[in-house]
């Protein structure tokens, strides 16, 4: 397959030569001022004379220059333009002797109040403004009825991965704005999964500051990549979305819609969505939540920390995270949101949303994996079934308000109860390398609870008369409150020469009570000469109270389990005062500071007896450089320290046996861990080219890391402890490269990457080292035509190679690989076709492991109704059946594949109305995607 998909790349490579090899011509100048001062990122716009529509645009250089290229046509208009500037136009042909024409210097005057003039002007595909760099939506075309997630992908310097992850200029979105405002809270996914792209007139790419930057007018280099939807006028004056229903084969459904009513000062959304095929499109913060919160995941463990090291009981969660492929199982999915901000006056402002979803998902998986001990190998092999129902109310309420030009506060709260109903079953064996029998197992686990948590945070700030002077205090509330009931019934038999076989029937009930306070205090002092001095206090209390009960089922009666049960109380205190110095100038800021960590944790196990008393005091300097060679192209430096200090549950010495195979003991003599970050990176953007490039280095090396060691006795009983070994090491480079082909209308990506982790491994207190190397990468080609086509071709490839000190025969390498192919086809005005193809590769050198999965979707669309605001759709998923998913990875001393059911063959009809088609009285005066022309009078 991949020699297929390789050569279908050098055929498009071969056609690009040729066209380059065609007769075209280019043109050139430079753009100044009357005064003759160059003016850089002006706009070049070359229009076909004969209706004005848009040929290609260029921007002008740092110093004024440009030219562009790859010019067929005979005769043509070039117009260029600059903001507070008159347009300049000229109308140009193709030179007879030279393929170059030059322009030479174009003076551009001031626009003046006036002039009387009726001019043509194209609408510029993109726009620099300061650090902001605008798309015009109405130049990129789509699909009809297609979303915003659509519209993106076809952005120079924009990725979108199959989970919906939007990567811009080659750094991760953590923000997408609605004119301004947060939609929904700050997922991406849900405005862009949402939202039509039809709605948007402009997207802005912005590298956001952070808050206490925006307060206190000093840059502290903190950036985080966002976008901003500019929504057209036409949909702020009414209501708009649209709603999908469809049925399908074996008994599957879709429900799927979204109405909003935005105005300037107001933003009101409904969503809701229903099915039974896999649908969802959640991130890892809605996992979080939907699992009650890292607290409760911890909860429901058995008031431990529980880490998956590969064992059977490793805890699933109830909702899966994609690894970019499909979702595995079968899932029922059911979800209401809506979401209001409001701006009440100048000076009140209002973001507020809620979301209720619930997820029924079921998942049968087999899971074979060969284990690497020093005195030999050990297969494993487990089938599960698991049923996971999990429901959640998500409220957030954020109240912004100026007392006066100089005091504000800013409220926030967030409230939110799960409810989990979970089981586990199955059966498992262990097996020598001759494949004798060592010993099975059979367990059943049920869980079933309920968890509250509240949060809410007061910021104060005051900024006094002298610039850069500034105060503000952040006071923060939390309650988190868990009830959770389980049962346990495991029957282990083992072999060998003790055979034995063993039954455990277990109730457990559990109680967790968590509160915390604090606050966090800042003062900045400008210094003179672009310096500032910022002095923070950061102060926290947790208060946590867990009370577990564990009962052995003997007959009709329970019998209170002393040892697995678990009754403690702990307080967490931690100061942490600090200073940083920064240094801003007009191309680079530079901010150096340190702090001091002093920690304190004091614990009682009622039930032992037991204190646990720990203070902990680390130094953690930082340093952090941002240095702007232009607004499209800059690099920056970070390095920082943190440490991760043990919790309560990895300290405390109880006993958690979810598994009887595989049994969690905590360590109360861990200490933190520290640890050294160093991150550079690069990121350039030609917007007269479209050519993005961005590179990164990162490195992390952990003084103390935490890992959890693994003592197996004859009977393969694993018992998984944490403890502190000497050091780790990771480093993590990767470079993306993106560039366009306008003779082809294609766009090319190329994205290596390399990973090396080294750290040590505790198996029967033996240390050794792990070095583990991946190396991989992806390579996409997009081809547009217009509104007419989109072709997109993609291959991301990974090598995995893992190397043991204790036992180089050992070793493990295999790779995974995914080819990607998606079309889409606009025909006969009023029908749409699209087709996606996925070939998923999986082979281990170790094992022998090889697996293929292709996969297939095709649809076609026929558009009705006045405007098109009708869809009938019918639609494949998974065409070839191939109703399995694999998987395969390698950790501290394993390496396993799992096969996961997966829904099979779907064939769907669905229709989509659109709710917004009428609101625009202008909108049948011209074909979709192309206005890009405008008439403007000017006085």
């Amino acid at each position: 397959m991949h020699k297929i998909f390789l050569a279908i790349l050098v055929i498009f490579l071969t056609c690009v030569q040729v066209s380059a090899q065609t007769n075209r011509w280019s043109v050139s100048g430079t753009v100044k001022d009357k005064d003759g001062k160059a003016l850089p990122s002006a706009t070049i716009t070359i229009l076909d004379p004969k209706d004005s529509t848009l040929v290609t645009f260029g921007v002008s250089n740092p110093t004024g220059n440009f030219e562009i290229k790859n010019l067929k046509e005979e005769e043509l208009l070039i117009q260029v333009s600059f903001v507070g500037f008159s347009t300049f136009s000229k109308l140009i042909q193709k030179p007879n002797a030279s393929v170059l024409m030059a322009l030479g210097e174009i003076a551009l005057n001031e626009k003046t109040a006036d002039l009387d003039e009726f001019t043509v002007e194209a609408i510029a595909p993109v726009t620099i403004k300061k650090d902001t760099i605008e798309f015009n939506a109405g130049s990129f075309k789509t699909m009809p009825n297609a979303n915003v997630e659509e519209l993106l992908k076809r952005l120079p310097g924009v990725e979108i991965d199959s989970e919906g992850n939007i990567k811009a200029q080659g750094e991760t979105v953590r923000r997408v704005l609605i004119d301004g405002k947060e939609f929904f809270g700050n997922d991406p996914k849900l405005a862009t999964k949402n939202l039509l792209a039809e709605a948007i007139d402009k997207v802005q790419i912005l590298d956001r500051r952070s808050e206490q930057s925006l307060f206190t007018g000093i840059d502290d280099g903190q950036r985080e990549k966002t976008i901003n939807l500019k929504l057209k006028d036409s949909h702020k004056r009414g209501y708009f979305g649209n709603v999908t229903g469809g049925i399908g084969t074996d008994d599957r459904y879709s429900l799927r819609g979204n109405l909003n009513k935005f105005s300037d000062k107001q933003q009101l959304s409904f969503l809701g969505m229903s099915n039974n095929t896999n649908e969802q499109g959640f991130s890892i913060d809605d996992y979080i939540n939907f699992q009650g919160g890292l607290q409760s995941i911890a909860s429901a463990a058995g008031g431990m920390v529980r880490i998956n090291v590969g064992g059977p009981g490793g805890a699933q969660p109830a909702i899966p995270l994609n690894n970019g492929q499909r979702i595995n199982g079968v899932m029922n999915s059911n979800a209401f949101g809506t979401n209001l901000n409001k701006d009440f006056n100048k000076k009140t402002q209002m973001r507020s949303s809620y979301f209720f979803n619930k997820l029924d998902h079921i998942i049968t998986q087999n899971t074979d994996r060969l284990n690497f001990f020093p005195n030999g190998d050990i297969g494993f092999n487990e089938n599960s079934y698991q049923d996971n129902l999990s429901s959640n109310h998500r409220l957030n309420l954020i109240i912004d308000h100026k007392i006066d030009s100089l005091n504000s506060l800013r409220s926030t709260t967030n409230g939110q109860y799960t409810f989990t109903d979970r089981l586990v079953n199955s059966t498992s064996t262990n097996r020598d390398g001759d494949g004798n029998l060592l010993n099975r197992g059979e367990r059943s686990n049920f869980t079933r609870g309920d968890n509250f948590q509240l949060n809410t945070e007061l910021l104060i700030r005051h900024r006094f008369s002298k610039p850069g002077r500034t105060l503000s205090s952040n006071l923060i509330f939390g309650y988190n409150e868990g009830d959770y009931v389980g049962n346990l019934y495991a029957e282990n038999e083992f072999f060998g020469s003790r055979p034995a076989l063993e039954i455990i029937r277990q109730d457990n009930f559990q109680r967790n009570i968590t509160y915390n306070y604090g606050g966090n205090f800042s003062y900045t002092e400008p210094l003179g000469g672009r310096k500032y001095l910022e002095l923070v206090y950061n102060f926290r209390q947790n208060l946590n109270e867990v009370d577990r009960e564990v009962y052995d089922v003997e007959g009709e009666n329970r019998v209170f389990n002393q040892s697995l049960s678990n009754k403690f109380n702990s307080v967490y205190t931690y100061h942490r005062p600090g200073a940083n110095i920064s240094y801003n100038s007009g191309k680079y800021n530079l901010v150096a500071g340190v702090a001091l960590q002093a920690t304190r944790l004091n614990g009682e196990l009622l039930l032992f007896d037991e204190i646990i008393k720990n203070n902990f005091e680390n130094f953690l300097p930082s340093l952090r450089m941002n240095y702007g060679f232009s607004n499209s192209k800059n690099l920056m430096f970070n390095y920082q320290t943190s440490v991760t200090e043990p919790s309560i549950e990895q300290l405390q010495p109880v006993i958690n046996n979810a598994d009887p195979l595989n049994i969690y003991v905590g360590n109360p003599e861990l200490r933190p861990a520290y640890v050294h970050s160093w991150r550079i990176n690069y990121n350039s953007f030609d917007v007269g080219r479209f050519i993005n490039l961005f590179a990164s280095a990162f490195l992390n090396f952990t003084e103390n890391a935490i890992v959890n060691s693994q003592n197996i006795d004859e009977r393969l009983v694993r018992t998984i402890t944490p403890m502190n070994v000497r050091n780790s090491l990771m480093a993590n480079t990767n470079l993306n490269l993106g560039f366009p082909i306008k003779p082809l209308n294609s766009r090319f990506n190329i994205g290596p990457n390399l990973l090396y982790n080294q750290g040590y491994n505790m198996i029967n207190d033996l240390e050794d080292i792990i070095r583990i190397k991946n190396f991989g990468g992806n390579i996409r080609y997009d081809y547009n035509w217009k509104e007419f086509v989109n072709l997109g071709l993609s291959a991301n490839i990974s090598r995995q190679e893992t190397a043991y000190d204790f036992s180089p025969l050992q070793n493990q390498l295999f790779f995974n690989q995914t080819y990607n192919a998606e079309l889409g086809v606009n025909f006969l005005k009023q029908y749409s076709f699209t087709g996606n193809f996925n070939y998923l590769k999986y082979n281990s050198r170790t094992t022998d492991f090889n697996e293929s999965i292709p996969l297939l979707n095709l649809a076609i669309s026929r558009f009705i109704l006045k405007s098109n605001k009708g869809e009938i759709r019918l639609s494949g998923q998974n065409l070839l059946n191939q109703n399995i998913g694999v998987s395969q990875r390698a950790d501290v001393n394993f390496i396993e594949q799992t096969v996961t059911n997966n829904l099979g063959r779907i064939v769907m009809l669905s229709f989509t109305y659109k709710l917004n088609s009428n609101l625009n009285p202008m909108n049948n005066l011209s074909r979709p995607g192309s206005g890009m022309r405008t008439f403007r009078m000017m006085n």
